[in-house]
C-alpha cells in the first residue's frame, strides 16, 4: 500500500502500462501533453514536477493543437504508443473537444484528463466554472461524453482505480479504440488514499488478434469464389493489423485488384501492379472505373465512408455484393455486407485458405485502368501555366485568377506542385494532412511503399490537424523527414504546435498551399450553382459584401517570426530549390507555395451527396438540384 495524493497515483499508473502485440512489448505511455492552468498546474502539475518516473512532459501550444499531435503520434505508432493530454478545467478543456471527437471517428486512442470543478462545491462557481441551473453536476466536460469511447469523473481518488482500468480497456481495443476523457475534479487530484500496490504495479495489455469464425470464413469464401471480377478495399484496419503483405499476397495469389481508402493507404505498396490506389469521390480513375464494374467489393478494415463509396453510388454492377472483414461488428455490418467479424491479417489468411486455386476473370482490365490512370497522372504533373491556360475547376469565380497572378506572379498550379514534391523529397518521408482540396489531390496522386508513411486525418477532416499531426509523427519517427501538407485556410485555424516542434527540435516541414481561401468549399459552393459567398479571402467592397480585393498575406514572414526557416515559392524553379536546402535544415521549416487558385484534381467519375437546395430562384442552384436527384436515383438505399 502506499498514502500519496490522487494525481501522483495517475502518474505512477500511467509509467507502468504496457502493451504486447504478437509478442512485442512496448511501453504505451510515452509522456503527458499539458497546457498548465489552475485546475491542473497543482494537483496533476505537482505530481509532474515531483516524480514524473519515464513519464516525458510536453509543453503544448494549444489543447486542441496539442490533442491532434498526441493522436497523430499513436497513430505512427500503429495504436500501441501514446501521449495523453491534461488540460485545466473550463475552456482548456472545451479546447480538446473536437481534438477527441476526431480520435474517436478515425479508431485512434487518446486519452485526456480535463479538470473539472470542486467534488466539494465549496468555491462554487470556480473560476471558468460552467454552471447549469437545473443541474450542479453537469460541467463543461460532460461535453465529451458524444465524443469520447469511455468517460468517468474522478469525484474521489477512490474512483481513480476502477476508471482507469476501464481506460485503458477502451484505448487497447482494437475494434473501437478512441478518446478517453476521466475528468480531474480538481480538489481530489491533491487529495490522498492508501492505493494497493496491485494498481501501480507494471501491468502488460495483450492486444490480440480476433480469430474469424469458420462459418464466417466459409460465408465470405463462397461469395468470393462465385465472383468473376473482385476489388478489394484495404482500409486503417489493415494498417493496424499489419496485414499489408498478406493482402499483397492474397491478391496477387487470386488476381484480385485492390483499392486503398484514405486510412488504408500506405498499408500497401503503392507501386503493387494490383494496386488501384485512391477509390471514391477523392480517388483516381483506375480504380474508380473497376470499381463499377465489380461484382464482389471484399471491404477489409473499412467503415465504408461516403467518400470510399460516393455515397453509395460508385458500385455500379446490378448484381454487386459485398463482404467485409473487421474487427467492428458495426462496421462489418455496412452495405448490407455478408461479414467476417475478424482481424484483417487473420481474416484474409482464412479467406484465402478457404478459396484454394481461385482466380479471378480479369485479363487486361487492371493494366489498362493503370495505363490510363498513369497517363492522367503525366498530364496533371506536367501541367502549366501559360498560353492557352484553363483551370482544372470549371466552375470558379472569373475574377480570381487574373487577380491572384495580378498579387503574386506565380506561375505554379497545385498538381504540378504536388507531383514535383512527390520526386524531390525523401523515398520514405511521412506524409500528413487532413483538409481542403489537398486530401483528394494526394488520394489520387500520392504514392509511397514505405509502411505507414500517409498520415491522413479523413475520417473527421478536421482542419487544423496537419501542423499538430506532423509534429506528432516527428515525435513517432524522429529519424524521418516529416512533411505537413496544409492549406492556408486550415493553418490560420490552427499551426501553434509549429512553435512546439521548435521547441522540442522536433524538425517538421510545413508545406503551405495558398490559393487564397477555403478554395475546395469554394469549389463545392460553385460548383452548385451558389455565388462566392465567403469562401475566399477577400475584403468587403464598395457594396458591403465580402467580394473586394484579396488579402495579400506573407505566411513565411510570420513563421519566420516564430524563428523557422521559411521560403515564398511562385515557380516550379523555386519549390525544388526550397524542397532541397529544407532537408538541409536542422529547424522547423515552412514553404509558403502561392499556387494557382482552381488548379487541384477533380472528378474521376464519383458523384459525393451533398443537401442542394430543392427551391432556389437561381437556374444554376436548379440544375444543380435535378443533377443531384439524378444521381441519388442510381445510388443504392442504404
Amino acid at each position: 500500500m502506499a498514502i500519496m495524493t490522487t494525481a501522483q497515483a495517475l502518474v505512477k499508473f500511467l509509467d507502468n502500462q504496457y502493451v504486447s502485440f504478437d509478442g512485442r512489448e512496448t511501453k504505451f505511455v510515452e509522456g503527458i501533453f499539458t497546457v498548465f492552468g489552475h485546475g491542473i498546474v497543482v494537483g496533476l502539475g505537482q505530481a509532474l514536477d515531483e516524480d514524473p518516473g519515464q513519464l516525458k512532459v510536453f509543453q503544448g501550444k494549444n489543447e486542441q493543437g496539442m490533442a491532434h499531435a498526441a493522436t497523430a503520434f499513436a497513430k505512427m505508432n500503429d495504436r500501441r504508443k501514446i501521449i495523453a493530454c491534461a488540460s485545466s478545467i473550463g475552456p482548456g478543456a472545451a479546447n480538446m473537444v473536437t481534438a477527441a471527437a476526431t480520435a474517436t471517428v478515425n479508431n485512434v486512442p487518446l486519452l485526456l484528463f480535463p479538470a473539472d470543478t470542486f467534488s466539494t462545491r465549496q468555491p462554487d462557481p470556480v473560476l471558468q466554472q460552467f454552471e447549469q441551473a437545473h443541474s450542479l453536476s453537469i460541467t463543461t466536460n460532460d461535453a465529451y461524453k458524444p465524443v469520447c469511447r469511455y468517460w468517468d469523473r474522478i469525484a474521489r481518488p477512490e474512483h481513480l482505480m476502477s476508471a482507469m482500468l476501464n481506460a485503458m480497456r477502451a484505448l487497447t481495443d482494437t475494434a473501437n479504440a478512441g478518446a478517453v476523457c476521466i475528468s480531474l475534479c480538481q480538489d481530489v487530484e491533491g487529495e490522498s488514499y492508501d492505493f494497493p500496490d496491485s494498481f501501480l504495479a507494471k501491468r502488460v495489455h495483450k492486444i490480440t488478434r480476433i480469430v474469424p469464425a469458420p462459418e464466417e470464413t466459409a460465408d465470405i469464401a463462397a461469395l468470393v469464389k462465385a465472383a468473376k471480377k473482385p476489388l478489394l478495399i484495404a482500409g486503417g484496419g489493415v494498417r493496424y493489423s499489419e496485414a499489408g503483405e498478406t493482402v499483397e499476397a492474397f491478391c496477387a495469389a487470386h488476381n484480385i485488384p485492390f483499392a486503398e481508402t484514405q486510412s488504408g493507404k500506405s498499408s500497401v505498396k503503392g507501386s503493387h501492379p494490383l494496386n488501384l490506389g485512391g477509390v471514391g469521390v477523392t480517388g483516381n480513375a483506375a480504380a474508380n472505373t473497376i470499381a463499377k464494374d465489380a461484382d464482389l467489393i471484399i471491404g477489409v478494415g473499412t467503415r465504408f465512408s461516403d467518400f470510399t463509396t460516393a455515397s453509395k453510388s460508385l458500385f455500379r454492377n446490378p448484381d454487386v455484393k459485398f463482404v467485409t472483414v473487421n474487427t467492428d461488428r458495426f462496421d462489418a455490418y455496412k452495405l448490407d455486407a455478408v461479414k467476417c467479424v475478424a482481424d484483417a491479417k487473420r481474416g484474409i489468411e482464412a479467406l484465402d485458405a478457404a478459396i484454394g486455386d481461385y482466380k479471378t476473370a480479369y485479363t487486361g482490365e487492371i493494366a489498362a485502368a493503370k495505363a490510363a490512370w498513369d497517363a492522367e497522372y503525366a498530364r496533371l504533373s506536367d501541367y502549366h501555366y501559360g498560353e492557352g491556360f484553363e483551370p482544372l475547376i470549371k466552375a470558379r469565380y472569373a475574377q480570381t485568377i487574373p487577380e491572384f497572378i495580378e498579387l503574386f506572379g506565380t506561375a505554379l498550379t497545385q498538381t504540378e506542385a504536388l507531383a514535383l514534391i512527390r520526386r524531390e523529397i525523401d523515398a520514405d518521408a511521412a506524409a500528413v494532412a487532413a483538409s481542403g482540396s489537398l486530401p483528394g489531390d494526394m488520394q489520387r496522386m500520392w504514392t509511397t511503399d514505405e509502411k505507414d508513411s500517409y498520415n491522413m486525418e479523413y475520417g473527421y477532416s478536421c482542419m487544423g490537424y496537419e501542423i499538430a499531426g506532423a509534429f506528432g509523427s516527428k515525435l513517432a519517427w524522429p529519424d524521418k523527414e516529416v512533411y505537413a501538407f496544409v492549406g492556408d485556410g486550415a493553418y490560420l485555424m490552427l499551426h501553434s504546435e509549429l512553435v512546439t516542434s521548435i521547441q522540442e527540435g522536433a524538425k517538421i516541414n510545413v508545406l503551405l498551399f495558398d490559393n487564397i481561401g477555403f478554395g475546395c468549399i469554394n469549389n463545392l459552393q460553385m460548383g452548385n450553382g451558389i455565388g462566392n459567398l465567403a469562401t475566399e479571402f477577400r475584403k468587403r467592397d464598395e457594396n458591403g459584401q465580402l467580394l473586394g480585393p484579396l488579402m495579400k498575406i506573407d505566411y513565411a514572414m510570420a513563421a519566420a517570426g516564430y524563428g523557422a526557416k521559411t521560403y515564398t515559392v511562385k515557380t516550379p524553379e523555386e519549390l525544388s530549390a526550397a524542397l532541397a536546402d529544407a532537408k538541409k535544415q536542422t529547424v522547423s521549416t515552412l514553404i509558403d507555395i502561392k499556387v494557382l487558385p482552381k488548379t487541384m484534381t477533380d472528378g474521376y467519375g464519383a458523384w459525393w451527396n451533398v443537401g442542394i437546395a430543392s427551391v432556389s430562384g437561381k437556374p444554376s442552384v436548379q440544375a444543380a438540384y435535378a443533377d443531384k436527384t439524378e444521381n441519388l436515383s442510381k445510388a443504392r438505399k442504404y
